[in-house]
């Protein structure tokens, strides 16, 4: 029985792929590099004058440069929850990151509850993720870095589609320890806690490429989150001294700037392992950030930085390079956000993209489903469809900060606090100028989006809430 249907399974997606005009044999492999606090001008590509990134150089120069791409969040585990799931973060319960400052909920019966263990709290296995459809594709899947979606085990991303993992549960640890500064052990390989010594970044880096080696004879879905640039502060080549609650946010411009090019050294290798094992032109290889940059980054020319909706919050560099299908040295205006790219990758490998408001029908042996709330940005990269406006939101609802924000062509609408703000991002980049009064009706129809948005989540029951 099991057997017919893995071969009803196999036969499902062979026909599907055939369906899509996809040759099951030359399926791209995917690589997604995601750096964390990473400043919109913190690289070659973006301007940066002080940091050398000749690698991700190479991706803007061999591939596709946006201008204007959004992380689904300004902080970290809701856009990686964004990533993983394809989906606005809030449809689960996440609307800002994990970790010992979080406000956090459990849902009982109407009511919410305070949740004091933010340990206690995961992604939970029954969501559909990208892995798990990439997985069921029949893509070799792995996961090297920071995961911070759930530190037990019933979360861990082994448990999500992922085949290997390899890397550090929380929000941050120290690099040279990979402790957090209270002593809580972070570094897992797979479920299994592991002694390494060495700095985190390399580890890291040395673990993707040996994943690439491993299965480059198939198509493979690698997934890179790096904790760099996040606090601590700790470049290569300098164990002492360890992170303490004190020292944690401790550095400078130049310090962050050699987290950064260790970054890049990675991006370097993958790109070395992809050409060496003859898979580099058919794999689409992407680069971004999880929220903008903070402390000793550059968001320049951006206002503000992560844990706001502010431009130097969200707006994140994106790059893309897959020679087979995309243009060289392209710069792209195409409005994107991460989910896009779960949207685009499930498209690509033959997995099935179906956006948010299709029902499409559920047929015996088919594949995972996701609901995807974003869109499948090749074929306006390729050039087979032109640039499509977008309507992007973002919420922070926290004690201490509310912010509200809507990006509808090249209006932008923040609500800070008590604060009402219209602005035009074509002529107005750095949000000085509010322009609300001159354009009421624009003002009132990114007011009514942004209400309608949050209609929309209202009407998921979520199992908790961290905000």
């Amino acid at each position: 029985m099991k057997l017919q249907i893995v071969l009803s399974s196999v036969v499902f997606l062979l026909l599907f792929l055939a369906s899509l005009g996809i040759d099951a044999a030359e399926r791209p492999n995917i690589v997604f590099v995601l750096i964390d606090d990473f400043g919109y001008a913190d690289s070659g590509p973006y301007g940066a004058k002080d940091i050398r990134t000749p690698n991700i150089d190479r991706l803007a120069s061999e591939g596709v440069k946006f201008t204007d791409f959004y992380a689904n969040a300004p902080v970290c585990t809701p856009t990686r929850c964004g990533f993983i799931t394809g989906r606005w973060q809030q449809r689960v319960g996440f609307e800002w990151a994990m970790g010992f400052s979080a406000e956090s909920f459990r849902r009982k019966g109407n009511d919410w509850v305070p949740e004091p263990d933010f340990h206690s709290l995961g992604l939970p296995t029954s969501v559909p993720t990208l892995p798990k459809m990439l997985k069921a594709a029949g893509y070799a899947t792995g996961a090297f870095g920071k995961w911070h979606l759930g530190y037990k085990d019933e979360f861990n991303p082994t448990k999500h589609g992922f085949d290997e993992y390899f890397g550090e549960l929380l929000g941050h640890c120290d690099y040279y320890t990979h402790s957090y500064y209270d002593g809580t052990y972070a570094l897992r390989d797979g479920l299994e806690p592991v002694k390494v010594e060495g700095y985190l970044t390399d580890l890291i880096n040395r673990r993707a490429v040996e994943f690439v080696r491993k299965h480059a004879s198939e198509p493979f879905f690698l997934y890179v989150p790096h904790l760099a640039v996040h606090s601590p502060y700790q470049p290569p080549g300098r164990p002492k001294p360890s992170v303490t609650k004190a020292n944690m946010y401790q550095g400078d411009r130049r310090t962050y700037a050699a987290m950064v090019e260790k970054v890049d050294e990675g991006v370097g290798m993958l790109l070395a392992e992809l050409e060496k094992q003859g898979v580099l032109d058919n794999t689409l290889f992407v680069l971004s950030s999880d929220n903008g940059g903070e402390r000793y980054s550059d968001n320049s020319p951006l206002f503000h930085h992560k844990s706001t909706l502010w431009e130097g919050g969200i707006r994140v560099p994106c790059l893309m390079r897959w020679p087979t299908k995309l243009p060289k040295g392209k710069v792209t205006n195409q409005v994107g956000i991460t989910m896009d790219l779960s949207a685009t990758f499930a498209a690509i490998s033959g997995a099935g993209f179906q956006p948010a408001n299709s029902n499409p029908p559920r047929l015996a042996g088919s594949l995972p489903h996701i609901a995807f709330d974003g869109i499948n940005l090749l074929p306006v990269l390729t050039g087979e469809q032109p640039e499509q406006p977008r309507t992007l939101c973002w919420r922070i609802d926290r004690t201490g900060r509310q912010q509200k924000a809507v990006r509808h062509g090249s209006w932008k609408y923040i609500q800070d606090s008590n604060v009402e703000m219209l602005f035009d991002l074509s002529t107005d980049i750095g949000e000085r100028r509010d322009v609300s009064f001159q354009n009421p009706e624009t003002f009132t129809d990114l007011k009514r989006r942004l209400a309608a948005w949050e209609v929309e989540l209202a009407k998921e029951r979520t199992e908790f809430l961290v905000k």
